[in-house]
């Protein structure tokens, strides 16, 4: 199949015509007038007008569940969401059952991705086994893998113990991996609930202070300046931890950070009515705290956009709040939140969002033919997005299997209506193919 997409916005603001063929991008220019390249054979042409290109998106932070947990997700299901929201790659998480810490688990995410075939599936391997914090995993077993696993995280629970840190970040310096932190510190925040301030006293639930996160990124920003090792934080959410990012990148230590779109959108204030599927690890913040991690990515300062993608069954999230999982889905919002609370507010140009949705991860994950330009030649993972597009966010109509979206019944701005993954169309007219 051949796709001709007409007149589409690039991200540098130029409108051009671009051609794929062969799971290539053959040319970006004016097709029909015959310049950079000839279509020939079966052709499908995509009305852009209106719509924005940009390259396929990147999440470096996605729970497939596969193996193990079924009942929230699946390597498939997750993979058709992924790219229902315009991302032709993800980094599943390593916490299934059993736990991704063996070659063997790895390498069954990875078959699963491909058989799948809507986004390439990076598996992310545990830090320690059984994400204990007792023992490093077979890291060099992972990364020798046919899955070629450079992002090592337990995400899910913080490697609190900094000896084994130390020690992760010395040995995945070899061979180019990168450690992604949980930063929670777990005696700080036994029996956590949400966010420590003023909305936790009225409400009564047990407190979970910011500096819980902010001390273990400034002790493991110091860990990774000392052996001089790549370190990624994951969920970034207080405005102490993007200061102490940004004192480490301009000491010349090689952090990287990343946001969820649901701490770009959300303050703790969403926890008012006790709803479960506003309770999410870590826990959503203070306006203070979002206004300082929006300047924080429009700046730099964080790297990337991570979804945090958490799918739950029902009975997870249909309970009471001390009951209910952490957690919360984002694969499929997560561009029109980006969208409505960093480009139309003016902080962020479309450049911009490739550089923390696609180019960015792509980059932290070692993926050398995701995160590419639209350009001649490079491969054809590509996303077109409606910016005039309007929604109501429906659980029962998305991709994923479950539906703990704290963006239920929202009119959302902005919808992806294509998604062109290895040269072939995922997404036509917003819907899964």
């Amino acid at each position: 199949m051949r796709y001709v997409i007409k007149e589409a916005c690039l991200p540098d603001g130029q409108t051009a015509d671009i051609v794929i063929q062969r799971g290539k991008i053959v040319s970006v220019g004016r097709a029909a007038s015959g310049q950079g390249g000839t279509v020939t054979g079966e052709v499908t042409v995509v009305d852009a007008a209106g719509l924005v290109a940009l390259p396929g998106l990147v999440d470096i932070h996605t729970h497939l569940r596969e193996p193990g947990q079924e009942d929230s997700e699946t390597v498939a299901s997750g993979s058709r969401a992924a790219a229902a929201g315009g991302y032709s790659c993800v980094h599943a998480m390593a916490n299934t059952n059993p736990v991704a810490d063996t070659a063997g688990v790895v390498e069954q995410v990875w078959r699963l991705g491909r058989e799948a075939g809507y986004v390439d599936v990076r598996p992310v391997g545990a830090v320690s086994v059984g994400l204990e914090g007792k023992q490093l995993a077979e890291l060099a077993a992972m990364a020798r893998s046919v899955a070629r696993v450079r992002v090592f995280s337990d995400d899910g629970v913080c490697v609190a113990d900094p000896v084994l840190m130390r020690r992760a970040l010395e040995y995945v310096k070899g061979f180019g991996g990168v450690i992604a932190q949980h930063a929670q510190e777990p005696r700080l925040t036994e029996g956590a609930q949400m966010h420590e301030g003023l909305v936790s006293s009225e409400l009564g639930l047990a407190p979970w202070p910011a500096v819980a996160e902010e001390s273990i990124i400034a002790r493991d920003v110091l860990l990774a300046g000392h052996v001089g090792a790549r370190l990624h934080i994951c969920h970034v959410s207080t405005a102490g931890s993007v200061e102490i990012i940004r004192w480490a990148k301009g000491r010349g230590i090689a952090v990287t950070a990343e946001v969820t779109p649901h701490h770009l959108l959300l303050t703790d204030d969403s926890v008012r009515g006790y709803d479960p599927l506003f309770k999410v690890n870590p826990p959503l913040r203070s306006a203070q705290d979002v206004a300082a991690v929006r300047a924080g990515l429009a700046d730099g300062t964080i790297d990337v956009v991570g979804t945090d993608h958490a799918p739950h069954p029902a009975e997870s999230k249909d309970c009471e709040w001390a009951a209910a999982a952490f957690g919360m889905t984002g694969l499929e919002t997560a561009l029109p939140v980006i969208y409505q609370v960093m480009v139309e507010s003016g902080l962020m140009t479309w450049a911009d969002v490739v550089r923390v949705m696609s180019s960015g991860p792509a980059a932290i994950g070692r993926v050398a033919d995701q995160g590419r330009p639209i350009a001649p030649g490079e491969p054809a993972n590509l996303t077109l997005f409606d910016p005039s597009a309007r929604w109501l966010v429906v659980p029962e109509d998305m991709a994923t299997t479950s539906a703990n979206t704290p963006v239920a019944g929202r009119q959302m701005h902005g919808r992806t209506v294509a998604t062109f993954y290895r040269g072939r169309a995922t997404v036509l007219q917003g819907k899964v193919i």
